[in-house]
């Protein structure tokens, strides 16, 4: 007599085992017929579930796959915060007895329709169970991942009701980087980010701390000495995005400038000193995401943001959402802590006094 599993049942009605697993949760992705034929099959054969078995995997329990979807080319990795996450979801998903797959998918790629079909076959051969998002995604294919998996995303938001979000608690940790340059005497900050062509929904957050933070201190805020940020304003390259910075060092005597990355604050710098602006005697530079500075480079003032940690607690959050697919909605924000770099002085008109 064949053993009572749910290969047994999926093998019975045609389907695959991560459906029978997603029906006999009550998954909302699943339509109510395909669970209800899997939930009488498994009556008929006398399937019995094993109750909690996924809120803490034991030594005993079968391995099974995720999908961790990087939103990069594969072999970038210069100031990049991905491979941080990944060594923190593959620590973690060792004592899970998880298998983890890996596949790099451009944003712009997935945008068509034959990159979602590409990454939906990887889907199905390597028989994933979940999917954890790193980067953004556009929508339409976040959806699609989402309708067929349990995912879990990490840095970036998504208006898709079924998935959790790890991510970082950005507004306060910018608000701590804009007082301390206050209180080294800085009046006129800006905010530079660069411009992105998926998501950047973490970029609005920073900006948004930013903004408390001056209207907190009671320092002027003027939009023109905001980069890349508004909707309808023109997107700037990294090398406009320098020229514009220096003008308005120049010109309006901005002395201080918020970057919504260190992947962005540190080109910066290096573009500032090559047009004579130094970094913090002429100007002062905060980033985020405590990276690693470049060879020849002073360390940023910076938040630090654990990234190993995100990256094992995005895997044990997929974990419990496929065990438990109808749970509401979480949201998880960790805090950054602060890095303290060499990028922030006195403005030199307060120096000199």
């Amino acid at each position: 007599m064949p053993t009572v599993n749910q290969q047994l049942i999926a093998q019975r009605l045609n389907l695959s085992r991560a459906t029978v697993s997603r029906s006999l949760a009550n998954h909302p992705a699943i339509s109510a017929e395909t669970r209800r034929l899997v939930q009488e099959m498994a009556a008929k054969l006398g399937y019995k579930q094993s109750p909690g078995r996924a809120a803490r995997r034991g030594k005993k329990s079968r391995t099974f796959t995720i999908g961790v979807v990087i939103g990069i080319p594969r072999g970038e990795n210069t100031m990049v915060t991905y491979p941080h996450i990944l060594k923190g979801i593959r620590d973690r998903a060792e004592i899970e007895r998880v298998t983890v797959d890996v596949s790099y998918q451009p944003p712009a790629d997935i945008a068509t329709a034959d990159g979602q079909q590409s990454l939906m076959r990887q889907i199905r051969a390597n028989d994933w169970r979940g999917a954890i998002l790193v980067h953004p995604f556009p929508e339409p294919a976040v959806a699609l991942i989402a309708s067929r998996i349990s995912t879990v995303s990490v840095l970036e938001s998504y208006n898709e009701p079924g998935i959790d979000i790890i991510d970082t608690d950005d507004a306060p940790a910018v608000l701590d980087l804009v007082l301390r340059l206050s209180a080294a005497g800085h009046r006129r900050i800006g905010f530079a980010s660069w411009t992105y062509p998926v998501g950047g929904h973490w970029v609005a957050r920073r900006f948004s701390g930013y903004v408390e933070a001056l209207f907190y201190q009671g320092l002027e805020f003027r939009p023109e000495w905001v980069v890349n940020v508004h909707k309808n304003s023109p997107r700037l390259q990294p090398p406009e995005v320098s020229a514009t910075v220096a003008r308005l060092c120049q010109d309006d005597r901005v002395t201080a400038w918020v970057c919504a990355a260190d992947h962005q604050a540190y080109p910066l710098m290096q573009d500032l000193s090559a047009r004579g602006i130094r970094v913090p005697e002429d100007c002062s530079v905060t980033g985020f995401d405590g990276l690693e500075p470049p060879a020849g480079l002073r360390r940023a003032t910076s938040m630090r943001v654990p990234h190993e940690h995100i990256g094992s607690s995005a895997l044990t959050r997929l974990v419990n959402r496929m065990a438990h697919p109808a749970s509401p909605r979480r949201k998880i924000l960790v805090e950054a802590q602060l890095v303290e770099g060499e990028t922030i002085a006195p403005p030199r008109a307060a120096a000199s006094r």
